[in-house]
């Protein structure tokens, strides 16, 4: 028998050459080949041709492939396109009146005829339950159902029976025997008649959960405020998306809800492009928690409570060249852990207290709008007789104010240009222009600082 001896010297020579080899026929990933003609392969979503012609179907009140002037009518059409594997939705003229609002699936394109196309909502009625309901139940028996259908969208609001907080449930009425109804899903909270529960017809005009690449245009969104409750902005709007991907808003009018024009929460990489957001009860666009790499351009928002409300861990967004005025409190605000945004080129006028505001939050360690951008913004009468321009509140960090134009037109009286929180840190001004205020500059930070 003969046996291959392979010394140290050998092996080492060898595994070299195996692994030169190995070298030459893995591709790094920054090298592999352009996807130049891609095919539709079952199951690859990052790659879809560019096809001429996708499912369109029409909605109208008189003509179309489907005719109605409800949610109903939308909500189907919605459906049914979206079982076609995504198209375009087109609304034609007419207002169409809502008792619920349209669940928006992937991949549709909702195209209305501007503002000839109103999705708007009937009033809302608020009722009581009489019976207790558990966490575990789907249904609710209320004191007065008289202006509830099987359909409708709703609010039940009771007062947590363990903490004291205010629960908030979104649901849908599926089902009803005289005063009870079913709900499309369980409850999950204690509805007990010791928190006064309360049953409220009102819901966003459109909205989404788990959904991606949609785009809106062309449509006029009015929330019929006057006949309305309030619904907070974490729960709805207008517009109300949650944990959504690559939402499209093109020239969208939300107007008149008693809450926020547009809010989306934990979505990214959303779009609202030349939108028309007004005479709304709280913000005007709402780039909820967690969201990332809004964009947010070419909008007027007018007389809302606040225009742009970057809430809570909002990064790398972009809002620019948008035109915000008389919101009755902030023109644009922006707080905890929204980092590393720019807020280019946009116009702040008659902001009601202040033109741009950097919140403060101290509930944690660093909870502050750090590494921000504020460059090339027009903020003029931006509050009362001690309005401030922009605002630097709390230990916000490392901002870049820059080349913006700050103007008051009015009488000076002891309005700011710029105030500076004493705990603030390392805030670059450059090439400003200050005019027409009682103190340009405010700073309230050590010197040295």
């Amino acid at each position: 028998m003969s046996c291959t001896r392979l010394n140290r010297r050998s092996f080492l020579a060898a595994a070299g050459s195996l692994a030169v080899a190995g070298a030459a026929v893995r591709l790094p990933a920054a090298e592999r080949p352009r996807v130049e003609k891609p095919r539709a392969t079952d199951g690859d979503s990052a790659f879809e041709p560019n096809w001429d012609e996708r499912f369109t179907l029409t909605i109208g009140q008189k003509s179309g492939d489907l005719i109605g002037k409800d949610d109903r009518v939308l909500q189907a059409a919605v459906d049914y396109v979206a079982r076609m594997g995504g198209g375009t939705v087109k609304v034609l003229p007419g207002e169409y009146t809502l008792r619920n609002s349209v669940y928006l699936p992937s991949k549709i394109r909702l195209l209305g005829s501007g503002a000839e196309t109103v999705i708007s909502k009937a009033a809302s009625e608020t009722v009581a339950l009489t019976e207790d309901s558990d966490w575990y139940d789907q249904e609710i028996t209320l004191a007065n159902p008289k202006s509830f259908r099987v359909g409708d969208g709703v609010v039940l609001e009771t007062k947590n029976p363990h903490n004291g907080a205010i629960d908030v449930i979104k649901r849908t009425l599926v089902a009803r025997s005289g005063n009870r109804f079913k709900l499309n899903d369980g409850l999950r909270k204690n509805l007990w008649l010791s928190g006064n529960p309360t049953c409220t017809s009102v819901f966003p005009l459109l909205t989404s959960e788990y959904t991606s690449d949609v785009v809106i245009e062309n449509l006029t969104l009015d929330g019929n405020l006057k006949n309305n409750v309030n619904l907070n902005g974490n729960y709805g709007g207008g517009i109300f998306l949650q944990d959504c991907s690559r939402y499209t808003f093109r020239h969208v009018e939300s107007r008149n809800y008693n809450g926020d024009g547009f809010s989306f929460q934990i979505c990214h990489d959303v779009l609202v492009e030349n939108c028309h957001s007004h005479d709304n009860a709280n913000l005007g666009v709402h780039p909820g928690s967690g969201s990332q790499r809004p964009l947010i351009r070419g909008c007027r928002l007018e007389r809302n409570n606040i225009g742009i409300f970057w809430c809570w861990g909002v990064k790398y967004g972009l809002a620019e060249d948008n035109h915000i005025e008389g919101n009755r409190d902030y023109g644009i605000s922006i707080g905890h852990n929204d980092t590393d945004n720019v807020m280019r080129n946009n116009q702040v006028l008659d902001s009601g207290r202040v033109g741009v505001l950097f919140r403060d939050d101290s509930r944690g360690k660093d909870f502050w709008a750090n590494r921000n951008t504020l460059i090339g913004n027009t903020i003029s009468n931006s509050g009362g007789e001690s309005g401030v321009a922009i605002d630097i509140q709390g230990k916000t960090k490392d901002l870049t104010i820059s080349g913006n134009e700050l103007k008051e037109t009015r009488a000076p009286m002891q309005r700011i240009g710029i105030r500076i929180g004493e705990s603030a840190a390392r805030i670059e001004l450059a090439e400003n222009s200050i005019d027409g205020f009682s103190s340009a500059i405010v700073d309230h930070r050590p010197t040295g600082s």
